[in-house]
């Protein structure tokens, strides 16, 4: 999974360079581009899971596989009109590694033991953007963007094919048999609970895109820019030691809590936004939280989610975060046009809050009752 996650990574940075570089278009039609991708992950992740939860891993692993691969190298061969319209398309066939990737470790790890492997498994994302985008702007600038779309499709093929050679399990198979033929209805699972966690990771993600977004446009306004390598790979760092605090320790602070102290830090970052390294400071205390509410969200929905429908389950929590993702850009980008750069800080921390609230409101929501039929099956 850590292989798969590489060439998403750098899907975005290389997309965006190629719509700029290769087809002569502004930053505006490359983020539409990119924007199209990303609506289709939210879109798709859900209907995925589904599919996983029904057909199992390899048949749709191809699907995707062969669909993700025909699109990026086919990109470079396309106009831009063709481009955007294929988009979402192609988003909604991408392999959901991260989804899979929980699915699979809520499978083979033990409940008490899920805590550290999905700490693990969020230390393994930021590994993945640490060299990943960077990766994609050496290869870029090295050879042709034909050439490294072409390349990047391939990967994305290899990677898919090795998931579906190596076929880890998604389901305990002692219950297997018993789940395929007891679905529980989508009102039963989909609780006030559940809707809470998930928009508290929409939130998460909200905050991580804006602070990130912040930290570009202070840095370029400061005239450091050149020191923004440092600064990010230093939030990384930050964000990996707080992972491994977090799945270290045998009880932590729940999912809410440290979304609102990762919130709650975030805001007053603008206050010490010169020079370059009091900047990176004062934006380790937040990043320490990242990786452990990032496992603690995954850790709920596991929790929460009937184990026939954690496919479907584990892909509205994909939905949700890439949907905080494509709204935190242009929201604290707004925030950081109509003020200045160290606005973007409070926007992304307080807009981080409101999605957090309202998802706290849904937590509020009574569960359904259960049905007839399922209430007799429990007593018996």
């Amino acid at each position: 999974m850590f292989l798969a996650r590489l060439p998403m990574t750098m899907s975005g940075v290389l997309l965006t360079l190629y719509i700029v570089t290769g087809l002569g278009r502004g930053y505006g039609a490359a983020g539409l581009a990119g924007g199209g991708v990303t609506l289709g992950m939210a879109l798709g992740a859900p209907l995925l899971g589904r599919c996983f939860d029904r057909y199992g891993l390899r048949p749709i692993v191809a699907v995707c596989g062969i669909g993700t691969t025909a699109f990026w190298v086919a990109a470079p061969h396309l106009p831009f009109e063709a481009l955007a319209v294929v988009a979402v398309p192609a988003g909604m066939l991408s392999v959901p590694a991260g989804s899979l990737a929980r699915q699979v470790l809520a499978t083979l790890v033990p409940p008490e033991e899920r805590r550290a492997a999905y700490s693990l498994d969020t230390i393994s994302i930021e590994a993945t953007f640490m060299i990943g985008p960077a990766a994609g702007i050496a290869a870029i600038t090295a050879f042709s963007p034909t050439w490294t779309l072409t390349a990047l499709g391939a990967l994305f093929g290899v990677t898919a094919f090795l998931i579906w050679l190596v076929d880890p399990p998604i389901r305990e198979t002692v219950t297997e048999a018993a789940e395929r033929g007891a679905r529980p209805p989508l009102r039963s699972w989909l609780t006030g609970q559940l809707v809470a966690t998930l928009l508290i990771a929409g939130g998460t993600l909200f905050v991580l895109v804006g602070t990130e977004l912040a930290t570009l446009a202070v840095l370029r306004a400061n005239g450091e820019l050149g020191m923004t390598g440092v600064v990010i790979a230093v939030m990384c760092a930050a964000s990996i030691l707080g992972g491994i605090v977090h799945g270290a320790v045998k009880r932590s602070l729940p999912q809410g809590v440290l979304m609102l102290l990762l919130a709650l830090l975030v805001v007053p970052v603008g206050l010490a936004d010169r020079p370059w390294w009091l900047l990176m400071l004062v934006l380790i205390p937040t990043n320490l939280l990242c990786a452990p509410t990032l496992a603690a969200t995954t850790e709920t929905v596991s929790r929460i989610a009937p184990p026939q429908v954690r496919g479907e389950a584990m892909g509205l929590q994909d939905a949700f975060t890439r949907l905080g993702l494509a709204v935190g850009g242009p929201v604290v980008g707004f925030a950081i046009d109509h003020s200045s750069p160290e606005w973007g800080f409070a926007a992304a921390g307080l807009g981080g809050l409101v999605i957090a609230a309202a998802g706290l409101l849904h937590r509020r929501t009574p569960a359904p009752a259960p049905e007839p039929a399922m209430a007799a099956a429990t007593r018996e």
